[in-house]
């Protein structure tokens, strides 16, 4: 049995990471010891590991529910799992092509800038008037 910093260390998740996790309903409540201290056996430690994983790939909250609910159905098929992953990946997808977008923009910027006074200065230029970027993206970057 591990204590809430132990697990913590062994998973690489913050404490208030660990008690929002718990909090949320993504992690069981603990058990506690005779002192009251929490108390993390190793089928919460793999799912705090998975859950760990599953953040660090981007999968939001809901969907990290979703994945540990099926991953409780082990003999089930895993379409609904495929599925969810599948569109994580349309979303990372989604994502690099607005920062592509952004990255050209931002070049177009520096490239324009002629390196002279502030007054005279086309990042600030553009910056100040939308109308001057050559690509829409601020609609695209409220998406994220």
């Amino acid at each position: 049995m591990l204590t809430i910093g132990k697990l913590g260390q062994a998973t690489g998740v913050k404490v208030p990471t660990i008690r929002f996790y718990e909090q949320i309903g993504l992690l069981p409540e603990a058990g506690r010891s005779a002192g009251n201290q929490r108390l993390y056996d190793r089928a919460t430690q793999d799912r705090l590991a998975f859950i760990r994983h599953a953040r660090e790939l981007g999968f939001p909250i809901e969907a990290i529910r979703d994945l540990l609910s099926l991953s409780d159905r082990p003999d089930q098929p895993c379409a609904a799992v495929d599925d969810i992953a599948r569109a994580q990946l349309k979303s990372v997808q989604a994502r690099i092509a607005r920062l592509k977008t952004l990255e050209l923009e931002l070049h177009r910027m520096l490239d324009q800038c002629a390196c002279g006074t502030i007054k005279d200065c086309r990042v600030i230029e553009t910056l100040g008037d939308h109308a001057l970027c050559a690509h829409e993206h601020a609609a695209e970057m409220k998406e994220s």
